[in-house]
């Protein structure tokens, strides 16, 4: 037996290397788990509306302060408007981080939507996926216009260009609670 085949048993037992932690969950396969995928793209959408919101709310604040900052101070402090831009997206990658690796793995709005994020392989995601994961979404949309969000429209577990390079999926979180425990 090699390091890189299965264990031996079971439907993949002589697939070799090609079966070696790429097998697919059961709770990630759309035939199985219809109800974990169903409007899913759509909760997405608003998901992200309640998400720019919170994450614009604090930027506005901050402006707010900066320009009555630089009235008090007689326009010295308007040189502070320089931090808005990258504070704004240091916020926005901690935001994204902590929620999707937090113990909810689903930002505010993706909670008030009823979704999650999971690997492929099921797990919880966490700080550091969370942050890569926004990162990617505004590159793809940024670099290949929001055209490429039709992707999810293609594909059964209605997953976006960055959910597959990360080997992400958005789930139903009512869904999988409802699901009986697998042995």
């Amino acid at each position: 037996m090699s390091d890189y085949g299965s264990s031996g048993s079971g439907p993949n037992a002589n697939a070799g290397w090609r079966s070696a932690g790429y097998d697919q969950p059961d709770e990630s396969d759309p035939w199985r788990s219809p109800e974990l995928f169903q409007g899913v793209l759509t909760k997405r959408v608003f998901a992200f509306l309640i998400d720019a919101v919170v994450l614009a709310v604090p930027v506005i604040l901050a402006c707010v302060f900066i320009a009555v900052f630089g009235v008090v101070t007689l326009g010295l402090g308007w040189t502070l408007f320089w931090i808005v831009s990258p504070a704004s997206v240091i916020w926005a990658l901690v935001y994204y981080g902590a929620s999707l690796g937090g113990p909810h793995s689903a930002t505010l709005g993706m909670r008030a939507m009823g979704i999650e994020l999971v690997t492929w392989s099921g797990e919880p995601g966490y700080f550091v996926l969370g942050a890569v994961h926004a990162f990617l979404f505004w590159l793809s949309v940024s670099m290949l216009t929001p055209l490429v969000l039709l992707v999810g429209l293609f594909n059964g577990r209605r997953r976006l260009l960055h959910d597959i390079v990360l080997g992400t999926v958005i789930i139903n979180s009512p869904a999988l609670a409802a699901q009986p425990a697998r042995p």
